[in-house]
C-alpha cells in the first residue's frame, strides 16, 4: 500500500521523505492556507522534493474555471495530480483532463455510487473520507470495502486513496481491505512507529549491552 502525506509543510515532507516511506503527497486549499505560502510556489517546491504524485486542488466550482486551473496546476510538474471535487462539474473536468493523460484525484467522496462515477470519468485516484464518516457515526471502512469490491468487479484502473485517516488503525484497516493508497498527516505516520513493547525491549537490550563494556566501533 502506498503512503501519501497529507500536508503542505515542506519541512515535514522533506523530513519524512528521507525515510523512504513516502510515496506521494496530498494537499488542499485549507492546508495551503495554513502553510501561509503562495499555492503555485508551494506545489512546485513539494513536487521537486517528492518523486511520486502530488495532489494539487482546484479552487473554482464551475467547469471552465476548474479546467483552466487544473491545466495550470498540471503544468507545474509531471508528477502533479489535479484534485477536483466530486460534483458534476468536477467529474466533467476529470474526464477532460484524463483524456489528456493528466492524473486526477477526485476528492470529497462519501458513497460507493460517487466512487463508481469517478472511476467511469477516468479518475486516477478516488479519495473517500473515512474519518469524517466515522465522526457522523457512519462506517468509513465499510465504504472502502464497497469501493474496493466494485472496482475489482469491473477492473477499474482508479486507485482507492483512503483520506481523512485519524490514526494507525485506519491505516491497518485500509491495508486489510486492499486499498491502494492511504494519505495521512505527518503525526499519524510518526505514530505508526510507536509501541510501548518496542521501547521496553530496546531499553533492555541497551542495558544488557552496556553491562558488557563492549563497543562495536
Amino acid at each position: 500500500m502506498k503512503i501519501f502525506l497529507d500536508t503542505a509543510e515542506l519541512s515535514e515532507i522533506s523530513r519524512l521523505n528521507e525515510t523512504g516511506l513516502v510515496d506521494g503527497v496530498t494537499t488542499n486549499p485549507s492546508l495551503i492556507a495554513k502553510s501561509g505560502r503562495n499555492i503555485l510556489e508551494a506545489i512546485a517546491d513539494i513536487a521537486a522534493v517528492v518523486s511520486g504524485p502530488v495532489s494539487a486542488e482546484v479552487t473554482a466550482t464551475d467547469y471552465e474555471t476548474m479546467l483552466a486551473e487544473g491545466r495550470k496546476l498540471a503544468a507545474i510538474a509531471d508528477n502533479i495530480a489535479v484534485k477536483v471535487p466530486l460534483t458534476p462539474a468536477g467529474l466533467r473536468v476529470c474526464h477532460s483532463l484524463s483524456r489528456d493523460q493528466i492524473m486526477v484525484n477526485v476528492t470529497l467522496c462519501f458513497s460507493a455510487a460517487q466512487a463508481l462515477l469517478a472511476a467511469k470519468a477516468g479518475a486516477r485516484f478516488i479519495s473517500p473520507f473515512v474519518g469524517r464518516l466515522d465522526d457522523l457515526g457512519a462506517d468509513g471502512m465499510g465504504l472502502i470495502s464497497d469501493i474496493v469490491d466494485i472496482y475489482a468487479n469491473y477492473d477499474f484502473a482508479t486507485e482507492v486513496l483512503v483520506a481523512s485517516a485519524r490514526g494507525p488503525q485506519h491505516i491497518v484497516d485500509a491495508a486489510l481491505l486492499g486499498a491502494d493508497v492511504v494519505t495521512l498527516p505527518p503525526k499519524v505516520l510518526d505514530q505508526m512507529y510507536q509501541h510501548p513493547l518496542t521501547d521496553k525491549g530496546l531499553d533492555a537490550f541497551l542495558q544488557d549491552w552496556a553491562a558488557t563494556g563492549q563497543s562495536i566501533l
